[in-house]
């Protein structure tokens, strides 16, 4: 079964879930199989769109790439499959001929036979007429003896032919058929309330649709990006989101009240994913107008940190450094101030080990429960829902924050005690800040020898450094665009703490160092509220 998710124009097959995934609560849903990524997901059974009756509109709707693509993928699958279906028919047919022929001599060889016996039982009856009427007697007598040969006597049924029910049972199924019931859709039941199928050409196809994405109680309820838990040869546990689109499933949302405190460019697209999927959220900002328009989708407003963490079961934050995450704990109003026996604080902020489990001894100190969770990813990849959140401390909180990490997130990691996610945080921004920077000094490079900006970047994208990462910070580059998706000031700060990280443990960073001084440069130019990628300007003046 095929189908088109409208909201984030994707193409799907409902498939069998893993035994051991269960399905969400409420209403009636379905396990799918996106094309072009090969992830999977909750749907609800009133979001499906049938492929072949919308594909045509699908596509002069949407013109993304990734759509395409999984129309690509569709289409290849139904030409294999039709050719298939080819081979099977004329296999079928083979087979039914070479059937027919079979049965055709059998009735030949049984009439011959017939006529055979007739003759021998004609001559028989004239030679024996007397002897007949003994044999008669001596049956009848002994038939007394044995009910059970006479039992077997009168069965009406023919030796060798089964009774009419039982030929009926044995009807072969088309081979479409057979596939589809025993493949992936095995063992699938459509709700009583599934109305008269739509009449199709193609018996894959399912008239119900895969309307918006998941979350029509909200809106636009996004989608149950279902999470599998699994547990890693180094002891970290991760939980991944079967589907890497944000609005591509249906979870259920916690009932807990979710307070948010700092809608940067992270943490804006984080609060959007919170309040589609179906979250309770109240919010709070330093700057009080960038509410206003989550105030709008329906989050609550909170007008201290300290009041939204008492209102709160459990508060996220997302701030830009060390300071900021310190002064919105400890400072007037502060997130201390709310904490109670039992509150719940989650700390997004890319910051050093030290400061986090600074942070997380005065908030167990009064009762309340810690967990870090920074996040890897930039501002499209926060209003994707495609982050991967690093998370470390309490254990059980952890898992509570289960459905908004769904919600913000394509995966999420477990690493054990606090300070192991913003150590894992550090290195994974210094290995991105050091590529940003490579990047860079390779098209300056390229430029001022004379060579092509655009061949290089053509040639990088069809090697093995070829990534999303690489194509987009070239094209920035190349286009002179800097809006910030990741502000430079943010990474030069990472590449900083993750220098002194290693100092700490005596280990030598000279790449991040030298990328670092490039950073610093680019920041004396005036770059730090432009893009990462800005700091190619570091090396053109």
């Amino acid at each position: 079964m095929y189908f088109i998710l409208t909201f984030t124009f994707n193409c799907l097959q409902i498939v069998n879930p893993p035994k051991d995934l269960k399905k969400p609560r409420g209403k009636k849903c379905f396990f799918v199989k996106f094309f072009g990524t090969e992830d999977h997901a909750w749907i609800k059974v009133e979001q499906l769109k049938p492929y072949h009756l919308h594909k045509e509109e699908m596509i002069k709707i949407n013109k993304g790439k990734r759509f395409q693509q999984a129309v690509d993928a569709v289409e290849e699958f139904l030409r294999k499959t039709k050719g298939k279906d080819q081979a099977s028919s004329h296999n079928s047919s083979e087979e039914k001929n070479r059937r027919n022929s079979s049965e055709e001599r059998g009735k030949q060889s049984a009439g011959e036979e017939k006529r055979k016996a007739s003759l021998s039982e004609g001559k028989l009856k004239k030679g024996t007429g007397e002897g007949k009427k003994r044999v008669s007697s001596v049956s009848s007598e002994r038939g007394s003896k044995s009910p059970l040969k006479r039992t077997q006597d009168q069965s009406p049924r023919k030796r060798g032919r089964p009774p009419k029910d039982e030929k009926d049972l044995t009807i072969p199924e088309s081979s479409t058929v057979k596939r589809v019931m025993t493949g992936t859709v095995a063992g699938f039941k459509w709700p009583p309330s599934v109305s008269e199928p739509v009449k199709d050409s193609d018996p894959h196809f399912h008239p119900f649709l895969l309307s918006q994405t998941e979350k029509p109680a909200v809106c636009y309820q996004a989608i149950t990006k279902k999470l599998k838990v699994c547990e890693e040869e180094t002891g970290s546990t991760s939980i991944q989101a079967a589907d890497s689109t944000a609005v591509n499933g249906s979870i259920t949302p916690t009932d807990k009240k979710i307070g948010f405190l700092g809608l940067g460019l992270m943490g804006s697209g984080i609060v959007s994913n919170l309040l589609k999927m179906g979250h309770t959220v109240t919010v709070w900002n330093r700057t009080a107008e960038k509410c206003d328009l989550f105030i709008q989708e329906g989050a609550r407003l909170g007008r201290t940190p300290a009041e939204v963490v008492s209102t709160c079961d459990i508060t996220f934050a997302c701030v830009s450094d060390p300071k900021a995450a310190k002064d919105l704990v400890l400072g007037p109003s502060g997130v201390l101030q709310g904490i109670r026996p039992g509150k719940c604080y989650v700390d997004m902020s890319t910051v050093d080990a030290d400061t986090v489990t600074e942070l997380a001894q005065v908030i167990v100190s009064r009762g309340g429960r810690f967990l870090e969770a920074p996040v890897s990813g930039n501002q499209q990849l926060s209003n994707d829902g495609m982050l991967v959140i690093l998370a470390a401390g309490d254990r059980g909180l952890y898992e509570d924050c289960s459905s908004c990490f769904q919600a913000m997130g394509k995966t999420s990691f477990f690493l054990g005690e606090v300070g192991n996610a913003a150590k894992m945080m550090l290195i994974v921004n210094m290995v991105q800040g050091s590529f940003m920077a490579t990047i860079a000094e390779g098209l300056t490079l390229a430029q001022v020898t004379g060579q092509s900006q655009q061949t290089l970047l053509d040639i990088l994208n069809q090697g093995q450094l070829a990534s999303i990462f690489l194509d987009q910070k070239c094209q920035n580059i190349l286009q002179g665009n800097f809006k910030p998706d990741f502000y430079l000031k943010y990474i030069q700060k990472d590449l900083r703490l993750a220098i002194a990280l290693g100092d700490s443990v005596n280990h030598p960073t000279p790449m991040a160092a030298a990328a670092n001084e490039v950073y610093k440069r680019a920041k004396a130019l005036d770059q730090s509220d432009n893009d990462m990628s800005a700091v190619y300007r570091a090396y053109i003046h």
